[in-house]
């Protein structure tokens, strides 16, 4: 069970339970941001989150998903920019410029595939609120009347599925830009910026309701918020759609931001939120680069390689995690180059290592390292250790069998105990990244 019980209304306790094993076995997820803000695609890529004040960050906003709010915050550069390149336009004119007509599913989920990640979670609607399905209420402010002219969500619900990989849905609960007439978030905790009211829930409770029915989600994965006149009991009431998930979708899993609800995992994103990276199944979530949405000022020096994804990969799932890495597909669908390179880079890598990723556990006696770089695994009575350097390196690790030494693939590797701790001859990495050396564990 997870140990946040206590911290749960008395109203959600009920839907306590273990979380699925798939879950914790899975490890790797891709996150896709792709909307109307994929066709200006403009953001100023200045920094992680939780890295930067908070009234700084929302002036120069590095999320690029983030535009419609930006450019309604006076003096940012967001506005200023929006007003040179796109004439002050509504942000709807970019609904009717999406086309999504490179947009491919199923190669872009056989590239996630061969990343070695096992579960897909695209947007179906962020916070400016236009849906990615023909949503209940929307009328013809979705992708099936206009733009891409497409139900977004089943194309990547098939393609997922078909090849074998957990699919979910992201849903924004918590903010909806056109829904209400509020002002733009500056910056302070969320009050009068997100919608509360009976009204908004109602038409947010009959989103979730529809996709629980027509995609039967893996994960139900929401985002800031839950509108507050659904959070106690009654028939518009959270707990509703919970019982309506879990009866669909028995081995499915729910995130922690719908609010003071209901969860089977806690989030970090980026470097916010990192309290919850303990105890209980947790998952951290990022973009290659600092942006989610594709950002089309972001270069290379914003952006995580193959190398730099799989180290974060490894000390996630090395700290028990999950690591749910986002791409931004440009305005037609297509995956832009440094973010394909990253993940060609994490694919090539678990090519030869993904049994360190993979089903495993955090290796309990192993410690951390950044110089040299060392993170640890470990499956049944087999350590991964994985190391980002060549020739000796001493470790520090629970009682090994030295003899047993070896790669992934079998090929054995020179290792020896010195004054209590192991020292392995680690050989030149085949591709880059990490070398993973695997130990038998002594009973």
């Amino acid at each position: 069970m997870t140990t946040d019980a206590r911290q749960r209304p008395e109203l959600y306790r009920r839907f306590e339970r273990e979380v699925p094993q798939w879950y914790r076995d899975v490890k790797f997820g891709i996150f896709v941001h792709w909307g109307a803000y994929s066709v200006p695609a403009w953001a100023e890529p200045v920094g992680e989150l939780g890295t930067i004040e908070r009234h700084e960050w929302m002036k120069h906003n590095p999320y690029a998903e983030w535009y419609a709010n930006t450019i309604r915050i006076d003096g940012s550069p967001a506005q200023e920019h929006h007003r040179e390149v796109h004439g002050g336009a509504p942000y709807d004119d970019f609904l009717d410029r999406w086309t999504a007509s490179a947009f491919d599913p199923a190669a872009l989920v056989a590239l996630f595939r061969r990343a070695g990640a096992g579960y897909l979670v695209p947007t179906t609607k962020h916070h400016d609120g236009i849906a990615l399905w023909d949503a209940p209420g929307t009328g013809t402010r979705n992708t099936v009347h206009r733009g891409p002219k497409r139900d977004l969500v089943a194309a990547f619900a098939e393609a997922a599925r078909a090849a074998g990989m957990k699919f979910g849905t992201y849903y924004s609960g918590g903010l909806d830009w056109n829904f209400s007439e509020l002002p733009p978030h500056l910056g302070d905790e969320l009050g009068e910026e997100r919608p509360v009211d009976a009204a908004y829930n109602e038409y947010a409770s009959a989103h979730v309701a529809d996709l629980i029915e027509r995609y039967r989600p893996d994960v139900l994965w929401g985002d800031i918020e839950w509108p507050d006149a659904g959070k106690p009991d009654g028939p518009r009431s959270f707990a509703r759609l919970l019982e309506q998930y879990y009866a669909a979708v028995p081995d499915g899993v729910v995130n922690d931001r719908f609010g003071a609800t209901h969860w089977d995992f806690r989030t970090s994103e980026y470097q916010a939120g990192r309290e919850h990276e303990t105890g209980g199944a947790w998952e951290n979530c990022r973009g290659i680069g600092f942006s989610f949405g594709y950002n089309q000022v972001e270069d290379a020096s914003h952006h995580l390689d193959g190398p730099g994804a799989v180290r974060h990969l490894l000390d996630v799932v090395s700290r028990g995690g999950n690591l749910l890495l986002n791409v931004g597909p440009d305005e037609a669908g297509r995956i832009p180059d440094l973010q394909r390179r990253c993940l060609e880079g994490i694919g090539d890598w678990m090519e030869l290592n993904s049994s360190a990723v993979h089903g495993t556990t955090p290796l309990e006696g192993a410690t951390a390292s950044d110089d040299p770089w060392v993170r640890s695994t470990r499956t049944g009575s087999i350590a991964h250790v994985a190391v980002e350097a060549s020739g000796p390196v001493t470790l520090d690790l629970p009682a090994v069998d030295t003899s047993s030494a070896r790669l992934p693939d079998g090929t054995p590797v020179e290792a020896r105990e010195e004054g209590g701790r192991v020292v392995v001859d680690v050989p030149a990495p085949k591709v880059p990244g990490p070398v993973v050396v695997d130990l038998d564990l002594r009973a």
